[in-house]
Order: structure tokens, then sequence, then C-alpha cells
């Protein structure tokens, strides 16, 4: 057996335990930017399984992103019996949420794959793969 799988399973305890580390982390990141740069990625083994090299032009985009549904507008011009709901599902992964919003703030990169990092009672932390762009 590697080493791999060992690394792969501790993580997996301290995601399921919350361990006094993850904790750490979690307040860290919830004081930080919605999307920040990550120097190595926090689950190594995840990262190489999904296409993470550590190498020039691929890097880490730690995004976060709100749990749950999302508002909807009110409607507009009289009532609309069809129209009268509060919540709403987006119909996406909150992965590719956080896909788009790494994107958005790296244009110049793509992003490769991305993975679950951490939740707290409101907000989810991805860590998205990102690589340059090839240039024309």
């Amino acid at each position: 057996m590697g080493a791999f799988k060992y690394i792969k399973e501790s993580f997996q305890h301290s995601y399921k335990t919350r361990s006094d580390d993850y904790r750490k982390r979690i307040t860290l990141w919830r004081n930080s930017n919605t999307v920040t740069r990550s120097e190595k990625p926090t689950n190594p083994v995840r990262a190489r399984e999904l296409g993470y090299k550590a190498k020039k032009g691929i890097m880490i985009a730690r995004v976060r992103v709100l749990r749950g549904k999302r508002a909807r507008r009110k409607a507009s011009l009289g009532r609309k019996p069809g129209k009268n709901v509060k919540m709403m599902n987006p119909g996406i992964p909150l992965t590719q949420i956080a896909e788009r919003k790494a994107i958005e703030k790296f244009r110049n990169m793509d992003a490769v794959n991305s993975y679950f990092v951490g939740n707290d009672g409101s907000r989810q932390y991805i860590e998205v793969i990102l690589r340059e762009k090839p240039a024309n």
C-alpha cells in the first residue's frame, strides 16, 4: 500500500470528525477573499487524481460558495401566481459555480477540475485546478 492511500484516509477522517486542524483552516478561510490563490493544494492526493502537477502554468484557487438555494426576484407588475416562489434551486452544482468564479478572477486561466475542501454553516469551500490558456 502506498502513502497516497493513507493520506486519503486521513483527510476523510478529518472531514468526518471535524478535527482541530480542519476547524482552524475553515476559520482562516472564512476571513479571506472569495477567490484566493493557494500555494499548494489542501488535499494533494485528490488534486493529483484530478490533474494537478506542481509545475509552471498550473495553480490552485480556493473559492468560497454560498450553500443552499438562491433568493428569487419579486414578480413585478401585478400578481403572478406561477412566479410566487421565494427560493429557487440554481440548477447547477456548486463546483461549477466555483469554477466560474475562479475563471472570472484569473482570466488568463482555464479550469481543469475542482474538488471539495470543506464547509461551514453557510458556505462551501472548493479548490479549483487552473492552467494557463494556450497562446494563439
